[in-house]
């Protein structure tokens, strides 16, 4: 790396020390220092061969002098904590002495690894890095060979992939690369980085420069990053493919392992190379002078280290690009950098004579933009394997960073002296409140407020003088002849005897207490334990210091609790005076990771600047999003989502987020007018080809509907039913026309008639007619207001009586019957016939302004909506209760998505909403069950159609269970199943399942909420509305028969 530093050690081999010693503390769990570096000076610098150095079983503790501890920091000495290429050193020889086999393996692999330096101009660090890059490709390649392509493929329907409007364009992930695209959308959408990157120009003398494979990548991939933001801005598609710009990424490296690495190693690196293709521009432009390179200003800052080693105070200037910070221990992003700012004992900074050592950091220069990398993974030293922390961590969107400035050092000092003691007050404050809030020695403790109220309860009873069981036997049925009006206190003071008591009246009954028939405590007992004896002098005395303890444990436990609040608000309000709000940080972007250690899904919350609102960049879908999904998907805590990196923008820096003007007009550049010449010509080539695609697509569909025109206009025979049935319609759906009214409604219809006629036999045909159909109307009301069982679902059997319970309009209605008695069935009699006739006159009289049709159209069709959702869910039961789990699934996703497409119109509209996502849920467990059982036997066949099973079932259902948040029981069953697949990270298993498991876990962890593609819905049965009303009937009783498990 390129960039203006004080050298480290002598020679200026930059070692990045502090990056790799936290990563290090990071992936091992071990906090020893000496530890940390004498592992990484063993392995000269190899991140790999250190962790397992040590996390081997064998591995020796090295021990160091406490010098060591911070050799780094001492005068004349300097430390990344940024990025940067790891330079050639001497081998450690280890061969000749006594060790262990693991310490030749590392002096052998480290002489091999420094030869492949030599040779090529590559790093260990850089070969690790192209193992995702390869995994990606081949995971890209892989998915071209699908058998099923149309889950992960690009959809047929070019429109489908048509961009709307000026909505931002996505990103493809072309295999395991959801982390390039959450990258590089957060620094395309940094506006000044964006026109570094399309204004950049290759050198006069490209040709000449490739001095070796190194340089020789950064040109390419400049190139390719141009291309694909030169798209990004002014595309027509969707979202656009990078697989190009990755290839490159792949190229530049070669190694034959595909284990998976940290993303922030990519983060890291990507700059890296942006850092030298820039530097090489600028070396060639500087006249006389050092060339300033555009990515260290706008990346990288300065810090000040201030620190004392054995009584030797000591300062030094360091440079840092992104800032790592620890998660675990701390709830916000401040208490983070608290911790990253202070190493060691503090208070020696102040002591002359202290033995202790100790640094803290202040920021000198910060960059304009400034990222922060959340530790999130720790290794599991039990496990021996990576692990994540889902803690929760908050972070705002305006961060004041004045506290760490080297300005501000002396006034930082003293205010956090100030919440130093304040905490420890609080402290002190927090246990006293304790005492009074969990009141007790005993293991059941309670509120010493509610102990004295329960004592002053128990005094204030009225005394009784005879123990419980004893006052029970009292009660017993010998008594039977006591008078109802006894008074309680003289049967208590006279025990059993009751004899002598007078009577009100000759004949009383007496009142005798049910233990087990009745509910209530009869009168005659106590509500509550009472004391035995005591005096009104006593209870005077008793009443009157518990009312007087129990107001001043209030008034205690009052004061305690305003004296925190107080204390708290003081904490928080300390840094918020004028002169600390200074050096305001706006939150840019947010790129956060689900899933576990060994793998997960990441995207981008990204704020647009100048629309004011967050942005969700996940792969090909960008939607409008807000600060509130944004905490609950970055701040953890919440399932398995949390943020991994925040990238913040100085907010008095404007030309970062300002858009281009028109030096001419002073009109804002929008779109391609942004373009460079060479790149606007490149944006409407591929334009072309796009626009190419959507016109051939139309001319196929006009030549499919040519065709289909050209068929339907030769003459056909003559249909033997004079009631067609529509086109594309199930069979046993009724149609809103008078020649295709269901016959089942032929014997309602005769009914009303023949009800009507003996009624009102002299009368003619339309009396008649208007009869029949009010009779028939009643009847259907009634079935409308009635509440039957969930097997009796009346809205099957007519449209009527699903009309009225969603409130139809009356015209609506009124057609509708009329629709029913003028159906050409009803002319097998000379008497129906005539009333059919009336019935089809009154219809054809109705006028076009008194009958919306389109409003008729839309009611019918949202009633044939209905019976189409029914028989999805009824056959997705029946499936179901078969255990044919495969096969219901399908049918109850339709059923799913139908019926909340239906409710959305009204709560009568459609089913049970929680009946069939119960269904549709433990379809999807189970089977998820299922596919990891083959997965678990190992054997190819077995463990492929597992794989089928989820990569076409269950993945592309995943998105229809999260797009609702509020279904908490979805949310849950999901994370069930992702837990069962990554339970298997770190078991031993051959590797070509190791290969498998890696290649399905990224689809498996995808959060996004975009519905991919899906089959047809599957072909409905024909049956009647008796037998469909019939075979509902028969699934929903037999479902009340079946526990629901848990629904």
């Amino acid at each position: 790396m390129t960039v203006e530093q004080n050298v480290l050690q002598p020679g200026g081999a930059a070692k990045h020390q502090q990056t790799f010693l936290n990563q290090l503390r990071e992936i091992t769990g071990i906090n020893d220092i000496q530890v940390l570096q004498q592992a990484l000076k063993d392995s000269n610098g190899n991140l790999e061969l250190a962790v397992a150095f040590l996390t081997a079983k064998n591995a020796k503790v090295p021990q160091l002098e406490e010098a060591t501890y911070y050799q780094t920091a001492l005068p004349g000495n300097d430390r990344y904590i940024s990025v940067g290429s790891q330079a050639d050193s001497n081998v450690i020889d280890l061969t000749g002495d006594d060790k262990d086999d693991l310490q030749r393996a590392i002096a052998l692999s480290l002489e091999e690894s420094n030869r492949a330096f030599r040779e090529t101009g590559i790093t260990d660090e850089e070969q690790a890095i192209s193992r995702v890059l390869e995994a990606s490709i081949a995971e890209n390649k892989a998915s071209l060979k699908r058998t099923h392509p149309e889950v992960w493929s690009d959809s047929p329907n070019p429109y489908d992939r048509k961009r709307q409007d000026n909505c931002p364009v996505g990103l493809k992930n072309v295999g395991n690369t959801c982390w390039f695209s959450a990258v590089i959308q957060s620094l395309f959408n940094l506006l000044e980085f964006r026109r570094l990157v399309l204004n950049f120009n290759p050198p006069a003398n490209a040709q000449d420069l490739p001095r070796n494979q190194k340089e020789h990548r950064n040109l390419p991939f400049m190139r390719e990053l141009r291309y694909l933001f030169a798209l990004l801005v002014g595309s027509k598609r969707k979202y656009v493919d990078p697989s190009r710009a990755v290839e490159i990424l792949k190229d530049a490296f070669k190694s034959n392992d595909s284990q998976q690495q940290d993303v922030s190693e990519f983060t890291h690196k990507l700059l890296d190379w942006l850092e030298d293709a820039f530097q090489i521009k600028a070396e060639e432009e500087r006249d006389g002078e050092k060339p300033k390179n555009p990515m260290v200003e706008l990346f990288y800052g300065r810090f000040l280290a201030v620190g004392v080693l054995e009584g030797k105070k000591f300062e030094n200037t360091e440079m840092f690009g992104q800032y790592p910070l620890q998660v675990n221990g701390f709830k916000d992003l401040h208490e983070c950098l608290e911790a990253a700012m202070i190493e060691g004992e503090i208070e020696s900074l102040h002591s002359e004579n202290s033995a202790k050592s100790g640094q803290e950091h202040w920021f000198t220069e910060l960059p304009p933009v400034l990222t922060f990398e959340l530790s999130r993974f720790e290794f599991n030293q039990a496990l021996g394997r990576p692990e994540k922390i889902h803690n929760k961590l908050e972070f705002p969107p305006i961060l004041y960073l004045d506290r760490y400035m080297h300005k501000n050092r002396e006034i930082t000092r003293i205010k956090r002296d100030e919440i130093k003691r304040l905490k420890e007050y609080l402290t002190v404050l927090q246990q006293r409140l304790e005492r009074y809030l969990s009141y007790g020695s005993g293991p059941k403790r309670f509120p010493l407020v509610d102990v004295l109220q329960y004592a002053l309860e128990f005094a204030s009873s009225k005394p009784v003088c005879t123990s419980p069981v004893d006052d029970l036997g009292a009660s017993a049925p010998a008594i039977g002849t006591m008078p109802a009006q006894t008074s309680p206190s003289t049967i208590e003071q006279q025990g059993p005897s009751s004899s002598d008591v007078p009577s009100t009246s000759p004949v009383q009954r007496s009142v005798i207490h049910k233990p087990f028939t009745q509910s209530r405590i009869p009168p005659d007992l106590p509500m509550h334990p009472a004391p035995r004896h005591i005096t009104e002098e006593e209870l005077s005395v008793l009443e009157g210091c518990l009312h007087r303890w129990r107001t001043e444990v209030e008034n205690d436990t009052r004061d305690l609790q305003e004296s925190i609040s107080r204390i708290h608000r003081t904490i928080e309000l300390m840094y918020s005076d004028k002169t600390m709000v200074q050096v305001p940080y706006r939150l840019h972007a947010v790129l956060v990771h689900e899933g576990q250690a060994n793998a997960g899904h990441y995207w981008a919350y990204i704020y647009d600047h100048h629309q004011s609102r967050w942005m969700k960049y996940n792969d090909i879908s960008v939607t409008k999003s807000t600060w509130e999904e944004l905490e609950r998907d970055s701040f953890g805590g919440y399932r398995n989502a949390s943020a991994y990196c925040l990238m913040y923008i100085n907010d008095k820096e404007q030309y970062l987020i300002q858009e281009e003007f028109n030096k001419e007009t002073g009109q804002i550049l929008v779109g391609m007018d942004t373009l460079p010449s060479d790149l606007r010509d490149y944006v409407k080539e591929d334009n072309k080809r796009f626009e190419k695609e959507l016109e051939e697509w139309d001319a196929e569909l006009a030549q499919k509907a040519q065709q289909e025109k050209l068929l339907s206009q030769i003459p056909r025979a003559p249909a033997p039913s004079p009631a067609p049935v529509q086109a594309g319609e199930p069979e046993y759906l009724e149609q809103p026309s008078r020649t295709d009214i269901s016959k089942h409604l032929k014997e309602d219809s005769v009914q009303a008639i023949n009800k009507a006629l003996a009624e009102q036999e002299d009368r003619g045909p339309e009396a008649i007619m208007d009869t029949a159909i009010k009779l028939e109307y009643t009847r259907l009301l009634k079935l409308a207001q009635e509440d039957p069982p969930p097997e009796c679902d009346y809205r099957l059997r007519h449209a009527i009586v699903y009309f009225i319970q969603n409130q139809a309009p009356k015209k609506i209605i009124e057609r509708t019957l009329l629709e029913q008695f003028g159906d050409h069935n009803l002319s097998f009699d000379e008497r129906c016939r005539n009333i059919m006739k009336v019935a089809q006159a009154k219809l054809e009289m109705i006028k076009p302004d008194e009958v919306n049709m389109e409003e008729y159209e839309r009611w019918h069709q949202d009633y044939r909506h209905f019976k189409e959702t029914t028989m999805f869910l009824m056959v997705g039961l029946e499936f179901f209760q078969k255990k044919s789990y495969m096969e219901a699934l399908l049918y109850l996703i339709y059923a799913y998505q139908n019926n909340k497409e239906l409710l959305s119109k009204g709560p009568y509209r459609g089913h049970d909403e929680e009946l069939i996502s119960h269904y549709r849920r433990e379809c999807l467990l189970k089977l998820n069950e299922h596919a990891a059982a083959l997965f678990e036997s190992g054997d190819d066949q077995e463990v492929n159609n597992g794989l089928i099973i989820m990569n076409e079932l269950i993945v592309p259902c995943l998105p229809l269970l999260l797009v609702d948040e509020m279904e908490e029981k979805d949310i849950v069953a999901v994370e069930d199943m992702r837990n069962r697949w990554c339970s298997y990270l770190g078991q031993e298993m051959e590797p070509n399942l190791q290969e498998k498991l890696t290649d399905f876990l990224p689809k498996l962890l995808d959060c996004s909420t975009e519905i991919k593609g899906f089959n047809d819905p599957p072909k409905l049965p024909s049956y009647s509305t008796h037998e469909l009303c019939e075979r509902y009937a028969r699934i929903m009783l037999s479902l009340s028969r079946t526990p629901a498990d848990g629904r």
